[in-house]
């Protein structure tokens, strides 16, 4: 099969969506990996690199997309790379449907058999979004610090306080993946740390390794009111797979926040969780609402992308070899799991949450 590679366009997104690591396998696999040029300068990977591990270098993203077969991509498609598809292709990347209904829209018009890694499941985990979910866990309490500083508009408060002075409260919503991450960085950066989620054992895990440095609090609607009423930073880290979020927090709630807290947005990408969310970019990360500063950049990951890329591809690898050696059809048949991330095929949705979603049937997979 021929693997193309484009050049992400997303504002500040610098991952790509292979190393040459990853071209390798695919080329000793027998596949033809087609490579825009430049495509992996912002994850300091040169083309050189790609050439060195059996990739092609074309000169431009059209030239990817008229040559390859499968399309392999790290965020959505942009309203620009829309007319670059045709039909026939087959298209594995974040897509994150449920929150974009024009995207939705344009991928079963254009009859395009779109994969999206979020809903990739094995053993009842996701595997393809964990990698990126840690990353943006890891770096939102960093986020976070930066914006509490009062030159950024926050409160003006030192994460780990100082000797004789309270650290910052911090609540994360969410003990997945990127929940258990930013609590454990937010601790690590010795704030005071408290974690809401749903999964009794989640907490249980939690309450073990940590021995009570960290708090546990089973998530309610009093609870959050309760704990985001009191906090410097909320960390929003809840997942619905392939549901758009809820919002957990509401704008009632924000403006009852102190002036100059924060709010940083992981889930921003399925709608966020918090009702005054707005998907922001690298460029501009920030705004406020009544006075509380919101982080809702939607590809927090693109920000590391030396390690990202490396995270990335190591996940998706596997599924990438199998599109390619059994074609698409052949590899959904064979992994339940895989099946499970496509989300549009033949001019149908075909993920019944999506489907759900946008308010369209949804059909079964072609058979």
């Amino acid at each position: 099969m021929i693997v193309g590679i484009p050049k992400e366009v997303k504002n500040h997104e610098y991952r790509v969506a292979a190393t040459p690591e990853g071209v390798r396998e695919l080329v000793r696999d027998g596949h033809r990996v087609v490579v825009e040029a430049t495509a992996g300068e912002g994850s300091a990977i040169v083309d050189e690199l790609y050439v060195a591990a059996g990739a092609e270098i074309l000169p431009g993203a059209d030239a990817v997309f008229d040559a390859a077969e499968l399309i392999v991509k790290v965020k959505e498609p942009q309203p620009e790379e829309f007319e670059r598809f045709r039909t026939e292709h087959v298209l594995f990347t974040y897509l994150h449907l449920a929150a974009d209904e024009t995207l939705t829209r344009f991928l079963v018009e254009r009859g395009v058999r779109a994969v999206a890694y979020e809903t990739v499941q094995l053993d009842g985990r996701l595997p393809l979004l964990a990698p990126m979910s840690e990353i943006a866990g890891r770096m939102a309490p960093q986020e976070g610090a930066k914006y509490l500083e009062r030159p950024s508009g926050g409160r003006g408060v030192l994460m780990g306080g100082a000797s004789g002075v309270m650290p910052a409260k911090v609540v994360v919503l969410g003990g997945g993946m990127a929940g258990w991450n930013a609590a454990q960085i937010a601790a690590g950066m010795e704030a005071d740390v408290a974690v809401l989620a749903k999964e009794i054992d989640r907490l249980r895990e939690i309450d073990r390794i940590w021995q009570g440095r960290i708090q546990t609090v089973m998530s309610s609607r009093l609870a959050i009111e309760q704990l985001v009423l009191e906090a410097d930073l909320v960390i929003g880290a809840v997942l619905v797979p392939g549901a758009r979020t809820p919002h957990l927090v509401t704008a009632e709630l924000v403006r009852r926040m102190r002036t100059g807290s924060v709010l940083v947005d992981i889930s921003i990408d399925q709608g966020g969780c918090f009702e005054t969310s707005r998907p922001t970019t690298h460029a501009e990360p920030t705004y406020e609402v009544d006075g509380v500063v919101h982080y809702c950049v939607a590809n927090m990951p693109g920000a590391v992308p030396v390690t990202s890329t490396q995270a990335l591809t190591n996940a998706t690898l596997p599924y990438v070899l199998a599109l390619a050696g059994c074609g698409v059809e052949g590899a959904l048949e064979a992994d339940p799991g895989l099946a499970a991330g496509l989300n549009v095929a033949g001019g149908r949705i075909v993920h019944p949450v999506v489907a759900a979603e946008v308010g369209a049937p949804a059909e079964p997979v072609l058979a």
